[in-house]
């Protein structure tokens, strides 16, 4: 098993390839080293449940084409697998379903294996990971400090490089805050853009299925595998605006006051991680995050929990001396409010939502402190409901103002503990913030985890691809920035990625009788380089930017001069006749300029 710590997905999908472990042999000896008394797992898969998996897997058309290929995850234990008790840490409310989640279906049938159901705080009551009758999890860098909650055993699974990716769910920060006490990437989605369908809801029309990685690249690969509108959830969405990519210099917007409540190590790492966004070319705007503040106070201080009572009303009213005492008190708050409160509270929460869209319009993102302390398990057992209020302080907003989020590690402070920051966008900007994730990745590498493995930096395959969502264009001509035609790509918010050149097989031709003045760009055994820009354009509107093209232009694939390929602007050969052949001037811009 060590040989596989803290493997991510390409590293997993290379050994099979090359034939250097196999799927039965790897992941049996993974299973057989997991230990029932770790408080991270509520149930590890038997050897027999896991051959029946294998098998499955077998059976699956080109099984070893699949994207996840004999991969194992772990899976939140208020999330179905079949086969599997689901008990939301509350044994006497387990319980065994016969179908899968729809997220875990979609996982297994890209290849993905479930090694085992994880601990978290009670029906996902908690950001703490210390509400559970099957223990506490440690945090996985100092057994002292609490790992962070509810998806704890989730987070620590993947920090302690045991499996490449994980479950959680996400209500009020659940998969954010143990991703950064555990130094892992935390991918909380736009609600409904991954089904909650066979999920055990905290408050239904708030949770979101979440994705625990050790990078961004492996985090994002398993969204795409999730993602995608699901008529069995009621809360599930069709996407929304696509999503406009942060610049090279981004405006980002951060807490103008943020609260310590005395953990200076936090502040201090804060401060560390605010000047390596500026040496990433951002701009940081100080906001003030009063409505923010005051709608996370709704969350747990407003009729939201009747929604958590909602979800397990008639276990609670014959069972709920077999609840954990402080889960038990918080759902139990039910009580004190009306359906009048709660319709009050709803149009107090879009006056909020409406006011927070409009402050995010004024900068491209948001960058807040994951949690603003890391407690030990001593302070969370002497004060379990003020600690917990404290560490929602930048997560419990997010889901009621209908945002996107993706936690990512931003160093160890000087005590060795991890820190880690939150990137807050509208909804659907998803790809936007992971595109950013990637880059702060680059630009600082993390260890994976607790482990000693660093991240990857980023392969040139990795940064030369387009993000999920986008497609990748080279114009040569009247699109270029600061020509004519340009605000056809920005007004469908395609982000500039860099100058390039075609390889040597492509001549240039100024076109007769254009308006705006054209080039058509023509394969030839006698080309030149051609000097381009590539741009990323959003798939959802890039028919619409076709639609605007003239004959005799087109779209086709262009071989650049380092050998990528990508859509581009192409000509038909006989609308040369009559052209000016310009390909000695290297480019459209050029060309231009000899105009005068």
């Amino acid at each position: 098993m060590t040989q596989q710590m803290g493997w991510t997905l390409a590293e997993w999908r290379q050994s099979y390839r090359n034939g250097s472990i196999e799927p039965r042999d790897a992941l049996q000896g993974l299973r057989a080293a997991l230990q029932d008394s770790d408080p991270a797992w509520i149930h590890i898969v038997s050897s027999a449940e896991l051959d029946a998996q294998l098998d499955q897997l077998a059976a699956l058309p080109h099984a070893p084409d699949l994207p996840l290929y004999g991969i194992p995850f772990v899976v939140k234990d208020n999330i179905d697998v079949a086969g599997l008790p689901t008990s939301a840490a509350c044994p006497a409310f387990a319980h065994t379903p016969s179908a899968d989640a729809t997220s875990v279906a979609r996982l297994r049938a890209a290849g993905a294996v479930v090694l085992a159901k994880t601990n978290l705080d009670q029906f996902a009551t908690g950001l703490v990971g210390t509400r559970s009758p099957f223990g506490a999890v440690p945090n996985s860098f100092n057994p002292a400090y609490i790992s962070g909650g509810s998806s704890s055993g989730s987070a620590v699974a993947v920090a302690r490089g045991l499996v490449p990716f994980s479950l959680g769910t996400d209500t009020a920060g659940s998969g954010r805050v143990p991703a950064g006490f555990n130094n892992i990437v935390g991918l909380k989605p736009t609600r409904g853009r991954f089904s909650a369908h066979g999920v055990l809801p905290a408050c239904r029309t708030l949770d979101c299925v979440s994705v625990f990685a050790l990078t961004v690249e492996d985090a994002e690969e398993v969204a795409a595998t999730l993602e995608g509108f699901d008529a069995n959830d009621s809360y599930s969405r069709h996407p929304g605006q696509p999503a406009v990519l942060l610049g090279e210099q981004p405006r980002l917007g951060i807490p103008a006051q943020p609260q310590w409540f005395g953990d200076t190590q936090a502040e201090a790492a804060w401060a560390s991680a605010l000047s390596r966004l500026q040496a990433l070319g951002a701009e940081l705007v100080e906001l003030d995050f009063s409505p923010m503040q005051e709608l996370a106070q709704l969350l747990y201080g407003g009729p939201w929990v009747a929604e958590r009572y909602a979800a397990i009303a008639p276990f609670i009213a014959q069972h709920a001396e077999q609840i954990h005492p402080v889960v038990r008190s918080i759902i139990s708050q039910a009580e004190h409010f009306s359906a009048v409160d709660c319709f009050e509270a709803e149009y107090r929460r879009a006056d909020l939502a409406r006011e927070i869209q409009t402050l995010m319009q004024s900068v491209d993102a948001l960058v807040v402190p994951t949690a603003p302390k890391l407690p030990t398990l001593a302070e969370v057992e002497q004060e379990p409901v003020l600690v917990n209020s404290q560490l929602g302080t930048w997560t419990n907003f997010v889901n009621l103002a209908d945002c996107a989020a993706l936690a990512l590690p931003a160093g160890i402070r000087a005590d060795g503990l991890p820190f880690g920051i939150t990137l807050l966008g509208a909804a659907w900007q998803d790809a936007a913030l992971a595109e950013f994730g990637k880059r702060w990745q680059r630009h600082m590498p993390w260890k994976l985890g607790a482990t000693d493995r660093t991240a990857p930096a980023g392969t040139d395959a990795q940064v030369n691809t387009a993000p999920n969502g986008y497609l990748r264009l080279a114009v040569v001509g009247a699109h270029l920035r600061g020509m004519p035609l340009n605000s056809q790509l920005t007004e469908r918010h395609a982000r500039f990625v860099e100058a390039a050149f075609t390889a040597a097989n492509y001549r240039l031709y100024a076109l007769p009788n254009t308006t705006p003045p054209k080039p058509g760009l023509v394969r030839s055994s006698s080309g030149e380089p051609i000097a381009v820009e590539l741009w990323d354009v959003p798939v959802q509107l890039f028919g619409s930017f076709v639609g605007l093209i003239p004959a005799p232009l087109g779209i086709g694939t262009l071989t650049l001069q380092d050998g990528r390929e990508v859509k581009g602007f192409i000509c038909e050969g006989a609308a040369i006749e009559g052209a000016t052949d310009i390909t000695h001037l290297g480019g459209w811009r050029a060309y231009i300029a000899t105009r005068g």
